[in-house]
């Protein structure tokens, strides 16, 4: 059990390393326009739920734009309304990952990674070297899932973590260990990454895989509520948004979590248990920005009226 253990922690603090690497020096390449887009593309609340996606793409991080978003609503570049819509799209947008990991290219990762070395060590021209080095971190990402794949292989015929892996078939239990998971860890991207490779090696039904997705919803609130200490009560009031879109995202997901299981299963016929897990992720996530996107008026109203501004000038 400890070299597995092993296996999984080394694999996992690859992963982790690629993705604050990857979101590093894709931030670094198109923050300026990024920050442009922002500005320019949040003119109504569809534009917003749109540059929000977009941008979360681009940066492979949701945390990091709503972040980077409570800092421009920090200094009145954009207004809280905005930013609803951004945190909406974000929600959005990091539902591509998931898609990506599904692909199962992790057996091509070394490529990625020589590619990636060889380009980046001998070119002198700095856009293709960023690009290179977003190439070895993105072969780096799969490179650890591929670890923690191989790792948890024999784990499938181990009894006990059979057992311990059959109680997330309880919606609540499942939803808790994922937020307690991407808590530790920090990324609800890794978090559903692993949940995705432990479907495809057996160790998670769908339903185990969809109960931990739903719960690291809610444990990726915690670094953006981080970002609004000190902050002004409209960035103030976009962390708390995120958070409360999330909670009730949570709570509708887990009172129809069954029929929702069902909707996946019917969506995802014929595709491999992985892509169904990362199916799920996309569609709860969609599901969640078309049903509350209608009551961000009021959504607002009850926010200003909580944390009232008189400062503000918009």
């Amino acid at each position: 059990m400890y070299p597995i253990l092993l296996s999984v922690t080394a694999g996992l603090i690859l992963f982790l390393y690629a993705i604050a690497s990857l979101s590093k020096v894709l931030h670094q390449a198109v923050e300026e326009k990024a920050k442009k887009w922002l500005l320019k593309m949040t003119s109504n609340i569809f534009w917003s739920i749109l540059s929000g996606t977009f941008i979360t793409i681009l940066l492979d991080s949701s945390s990091a734009v709503i972040i980077i978003t409570i800092i421009f609503v920090n200094a009145k570049l954009l207004t809280f309304r905005q930013s609803m819509g951004i945190v909406l799209g974000a929600n959005i947008g990091t539902t591509i990952s998931s898609q990506i990991i599904a692909l199962d290219i992790s057996k091509f990762s070394p490529i990625l990674l020589l590619i990636g070395f060889f380009i980046s060590f001998f070119s002198g021209h700095e856009k293709i070297k960023k690009a290179s080095q977003a190439l070895f971190y993105f072969g780096l990402l799969f490179f650890g899932l591929y670890t923690i794949e191989e790792a948890v292989e024999p784990l499938k015929t181990h009894p006990e973590i059979f057992e311990y892996m059959k109680k997330t078939e309880q919606p609540l239990w499942g939803a808790f260990i994922g937020m307690m998971v991407t808590l530790v860890i920090q990324s609800s991207s890794a978090t559903v990454g692993m949940s995705i490779v432990m479907a495809k090696k057996g160790l998670l039904s769908l339903t185990g895989g969809i109960a931990i997705m739903i719960g690291s919803e809610l444990g990726t609130c915690s670094d953006t509520l981080l970002a609004t200490i000190n902050g002004s009560k409209q960035a103030i009031k976009t962390g708390i948004f995120h958070l409360i879109f999330n909670l009730l995202s949570i709570i509708m997901g887990l009172i129809f979590f069954y029929p929702f299981v069902s909707f996946i299963e019917w969506i995802s016929k014929g595709q491999q248990l992985e892509k169904a897990v990362a199916n799920a992720h996309v569609f709860f996530n969609l599901i969640g920005v078309l049903l509350f996107v209608w009551f961000i008026p009021w959504f607002q109203k009850i926010l200003d009226n909580i944390f009232p501004d008189k400062s503000q000038d918009f």
